[in-house]
């Protein structure tokens, strides 16, 4: 059946794609798209181009290599990834907002920025650290985290963040590996209207990262650039794959993967995604609810090589009142307001109007991220928040630091539809004999042709036995990327969940995602969480909730479950199980574990509990008396 259309552009040919797409002579995005996948070098280097990337692109823009491990991106070129986030906007127009959870708010203009980041540079210089250095950050989602990270891109220091709620071994677990030579760290932080001192931690990881030759404290901050204050702003040319970024994989089936990311390919892909895929424009303000921990926090930096003001926020989405971030994005005036699946499920449940209850008139995009956006929260966003909005679902990772998936700016928005694969990106869905599938027909999500933001390596493997088995062994030479998908009539994607979690049932694979939609539309039933259980010599599907306050599963309820998963879905996704639980687990950007639950109730050891935001969730998991038959 044909998704519904939701939403139409009023002034496609306006937009960046629809002048590119003009520019180039096609008629349609689905050519556009076939031209950029076909001719990578020639894509990208109009990419460069267009965005005006200053350095040296040298004379070959791609290097297919012998596969696509080793393909390359601007082999002989040059830049610096802090030059350009820095050099376009005019001294007195607003680089960054930069706001926390008890009403603190501060504006840097761009001329303060530079200031700002020419003394973190010599700062850095005078403690000594030099190009392919590690310099990390444990700290809030606050201005002078971005301004550390650019001072350090300025050098050729390579970056690594998290978020303070992190506990001490998590972090050693993911700068440990690294090596770093100076921390930057949180003194304390707020969440829903509790303040967390973070000074014993500190002195926590500083024993465990014997490395660090110097920690500043987000309180010293300014203390510590004051003597350089008036330095010139100096860059130092690198070559295009030089290392900018450490990314971590969130760690919950072992020690976090250590992802290496070219900082020049990280601000092609995410300032390409920025200007053909959502439409930024210079001056438009761009929020990312994120933390330090997520990628995310990356891209929205990116968002500074497009003259945008970049908003940042630090503290709960939801104090001290509901609307919090929506009252962020009318007294702010946000054109690009970029939030959670989670966030809007979770606002749709409150029975939250913004629509009505807020002045929402310069929100031009809505982009959500993090899971798997259902088609009824579609239906919230236009019937709720603003009905006339681009609605921009998007699916990439950490591990390319950007979008497979994403806005089309041109196209109308199908309800329960990402609308197209990104420019340059030759996203499919494969079915399990490696073809691609037929439309609607389920399959793996994968990319058949290399892009500027794949990984360089994982740190330390240096034979890429570790990055090979992570992305290439499912189909040979072709990027799988662990997400169960569906291609549309209309060129989008449907995403259901990653397929590490998908279900065997009765033999039939079954995407996690599409067990919650049905369930989490019950007003009782706050989230869910299916997972497969050792049964019999066979598995079983067993579904864990947790409900409202002060309710409980009764039999009227399960029973409504069931038969809404078997009109809805299938009788496959009704679960064999259904169990009310205290709490789910997990992880610090706020992501389900379903791998860790799966390990616990089959009996397997969690191999990295710190990883979690509340591990001691998973201790309620384990030897369940309901599991026992």
């Amino acid at each position: 059946m044909m998704a519904q259309q939701l939403w139409s552009p009023s002034n496609p040919e306006n937009t960046f794609l629809g002048q590119l797409q003009r520019s180039l002579g096609y008629e349609t995005y689905a050519d556009l798209h076939s031209w950029s996948i076909s001719k990578p070098g020639e894509f990208w280097s109009k990419a460069w181009d267009d965005l005006g990337i200053l350095g040296e692109k040298g004379d070959l823009s791609y290097d297919p290599g012998v596969d696509f491990l080793s393909a390359r991106f601007f082999p002989y070129g040059k830049l610096n990834v802090a030059e350009n986030l820095l050099a376009r906007g005019a001294d007195d127009e607003i680089a960054i907002v930069s706001i926390v959870e008890d009403g603190k708010r501060v504006e840097i203009t761009w001329r303060e920025l530079r200031k700002l980041v020419a003394a973190a540079t010599a700062a850095m210089k005078a403690e000594g650290i030099t190009t392919g250095d590690r310099v990390v950050a444990w700290t809030p989602n606050v201005a002078e985290v971005i301004i550390y990270a650019l001072a350090a891109l300025s050098i050729g220091a390579i970056v690594s963040t998290a978020s303070p709620d992190f506990a001490p071994h998590a972090v050693q677990d993911r700068f440990g590996q690294v090596e770093p030579k100076l921390l930057l760290a949180a003194n304390s932080y707020s969440y829903n209207g509790k303040v967390f001192d973070c000074s014993e931690k500190v002195n926590e990881i500083l024993e465990l990262l014997p490395t660090v030759k110097r920690v500043i404290s987000i309180s010293h901050f300014q203390e510590w650039i004051e003597p350089f204050l008036g330095a010139p702003l100096e860059f130092t040319p690198l070559p295009f794959n030089h290392p900018g970024f450490v990314l971590f994989s969130s760690g919950t089936t072992g020690k976090p993967k250590c992802i290496v990311h070219s900082g020049a390919g990280v601000l092609l892909k995410a300032a390409t995604e920025q200007h053909y895929q959502f439409n930024i424009a210079p001056s438009e303000k761009v929020f990312f609810f994120t933390t330090c921990g997520w990628m995310m926090w990356n891209w929205l930096t990116m968002a500074l090589s497009r003259r945008a003001t970049i908003v940042l926020y630090d503290g709960s989405p939801m104090y001290p009142n509901l609307e919090r971030l929506f009252d962020l994005a009318q007294n702010e005036e946000v054109e690009f307001f970029g939030v959670s699946a989670k966030f809007i499920d979770s606002a749709h449940k409150e029975g939250l109007t913004p629509a009505t209850t807020h002045d929402l008139h310069a929100l031009r995009l809505i982009a959500s991220t993090g899971s798997v956006l259902s088609p009824e929260s579609f239906d919230y966003v236009y019937s709720d928040i603003k009905k006339d909005v681009h609605l921009a679902s998007m699916s990439g990772g950490t591990d390319i630091c950007g979008c497979f998936v994403a806005g089309v700016p041109t196209l109308p928005v199908h309800r329960g539809e990402i609308q197209g694969p990104c420019l340059g990106m030759a996203t499919d869905v494969f079915d399990s004999a490696g073809v691609s599938a037929a439309i609607d027909q389920k399959g793996e999500l994968v990319c058949t042709v290399p892009f500027p933001s794949k990984p360089l390596g994982f740190w330390n493997d240096d034979s890429d036995e570790k990055y090979r088995s992570a992305y290439y062994e499912g189909f040979p030479g072709i990027w799988t990327h662990g997400d169960f998908a569906s291609k549309s009539a209309h060129g989008g994607f449907t995403l259901f969940g990653r397929s590490d979690a998908t279900l065997n049932s009765k033999g039939v694979r079954i995407g996690t995602a599409e067990i919650y939609r049905v369930v989490e539309m019950f007003p009782q039933v706050n989230e869910a969480m299916a997972v497969s259980q050792d049964w019999d010599g066979d598995t079983r599907v067993v579904l864990f909730l947790t409900l409202k306050s002060g309710l409980f599963l009764d039999q009227p309820l399960e029973k409504a479950i069931r038969l809404a998963l078997r009109s809805q879905a299938s009788p496959r996704h009704v679960p064999d199980k259904i169990i009310v639980a205290p709490e789910l687990p997990r992880t610090k950007s706020n992501k389900l574990v379903e791998l860790a639950v799966t390990d616990v109730i089959n009996g397997r050891e969690v191999r990295n509990r710190d990883a979690l935001a509340n591990p001691n969730a998973l201790d309620w998991f384990k030897d369940l008396p309901a599991l026992q038959s």
